[in-house]
């Protein structure tokens, strides 16, 4: 978190702003990710939705082997795991911006 604030102070505001676009259009809901665990929890959508595909499909064919409790437990951890979904989603972009930032000619 602190690196992508770094990474961020070192963008002009044209960037900034493409940084602020992009991250809207592709970053995770918390609203959306608890509707997926209240109305789908037992087959890991939350988890699909993420892109936690192991786990996931480790949900969809063991939960049943925990009374289910897998589902009940992951709400506890599913918030933090957006956060640092989105954080990781904000880095990629950084350095998509920056990758593609052209030198300034003299």
């Amino acid at each position: 978190m602190d690196n992508n604030i770094q990474l961020k102070q070192q963008l002009t505001p044209d960037q900034l702003q493409m940084l602020h676009g992009e991250l809207e259009m592709r970053k995770k809901s918390k609203v959306v990710m608890y509707l997926l665990w209240i109305f789908m929890s037992t087959f890991g959508a939350h988890r699909f939705y993420l892109g936690d595909t192991g786990y996931a499909v480790a949900m969809l064919f063991f939960g049943w082997l925990t009374l289910f409790l897998w589902p009940l437990i992951d709400v506890f951890f599913i918030g933090k795991r957006i956060d640092e979904k989105n954080t990781q989603l904000e880095l990629e972009i950084i350095s998509q911006i920056r990758a593609n930032q052209q030198p300034q000619s003299a």
